[in-house]
């Protein structure tokens, strides 16, 4: 006699797929609807999937369910503007937009809807004779993974303006992202953009934007690109380059690497840099000193007390700037580097 086979373990998009094949067709459209392209597919996918799922199975699935929904609240908000607007009273700009880029949560704007629905090399044809500023609205909109690829598509002589007027938009009026809409929809063939259209302006863009899209790019888009954008305007080519790069990337580097830069910063703001980060990347970066020199480090540390956050990323900014220096000489190896392949 052989023994029941034991239920299978799902994942959680295959939990949800066990949970659409038990809604009738509208209560399954009507979730569909609320989703991104991106989870449909999957979730379409997994559909397939479970499709020979047991009766056991699926009581398993709608137990773990029920308990999480029990564990559940409905109160959420968006916490972005009130962050950014006390971290810019209290910091000022600058610091502001350095502390924002550590630890803002990525997200997708995804406000002209239909965008969602084409690849990158359908939007890029679609943007190839367009204005560069009508380009950067549309990037902006994406997601940065493939807004990167997108620049990268179109013509290279445009890249820098688009770059730069991607991290100068602003507020974006509710008429010119219908406008935007409806060019799409034209384009595609797809009839009306819908979207339902912001009732106030639409936030777009800015450095921290435009780093993501060039991070996202190859190496040698943003060794083309920075240089052009240095000539065009010096302030946004520094904003965007202090955005793309911050202090905990500097943990990346190799021990090697690592123990070069520090080797290059005095000790006085090493000591403050550090009180800014957990004990996990202090260990990191004084590991990469002898001994005698990591305990003087963290007994001055400790001498200092509380410490300003603005003094504290005062060094952490000046020691970055060391780093980009060195890299710039080829003492050091910022980033993964090219990844270009012939």
């Amino acid at each position: 006699m052989t023994e029941a086979a034991a239920p299978r373990t799902f994942t959680g998009v295959e939990r949800a797929a066990v949970l659409m094949m038990l809604f009738g067709e509208e209560e399954a459209a009507a979730i569909l609807q609320k989703l991104d392209p991106e989870e449909v597919r999957k979730l379409g996918s997994a559909m397939f999937a479970v499709a020979d799922v047991s009766e056991e199975e699926v009581e398993l699935v709608l137990d773990d369910f029920v308990g999480k929904a029990r564990e559940r609240t409905g109160i959420t908000f968006n916490p972005g503007p009130k962050v950014e607007a006390v971290m810019t009273r209290a910091l000022g700009r600058d610091k502001a937009e350095s502390v924002l880029a550590q630890i803002t949560p990525a997200e997708a704007v995804c406000e002209i809807d239909l965008l969602d629905w084409l690849d990158a090399k359908e939007i890029a044809a679609m943007l190839d004779k367009e204005h560069p500023q009508i380009c950067a609205v549309m990037i902006a909109n994406l997601d940065p993974a493939i807004g990167s690829q997108v620049l990268e598509l179109l013509p290279e002589t445009v890249q820098p303006d688009i770059l730069h007027r991607i991290a100068r938009l602003g507020p974006i009026t509710p008429d010119a992202v219908d406008a935007l809409r409806t060019l799409i929809a034209a384009r595609t063939g797809g009839g009306s953009a819908g979207g339902g259209g912001a009732s106030t302006a639409l936030q777009l863009g800015g450095a921290r934007e435009a780093a993501k899209i060039l991070q996202g790019a190859r190496k040698s888009t943003e060794q083309r690109v920075m240089p052009k954008l240095l000539k065009m305007d010096r302030d946004i080519a520094r904003q965007i380059e202090e955005a793309m790069f911050v202090f905990d990337n500097l943990l990346e580097l190799d021990d090697k690497g690592l123990g070069t830069l520090i080797r290059n910063i005095d000790g006085d703001t090493l000591a403050r840099a550090l009180k800014g980060v957990d004990e996990a990347a202090r260990n990191r970066m004084l590991g990469c000193m002898s001994a005698r020199a990591a305990a003087g480090i963290r007994d001055d540390m400790e001498a200092r007390g509380p410490m300003k956050l603005s003094e504290v990323l005062e060094a952490q900014k000046a020691i970055i700037q060391i780093a980009r220096n060195l890299a710039k000489d080829g003492t050091i190896n910022l980033g993964a580097g090219d990844d270009d392949y012939v």
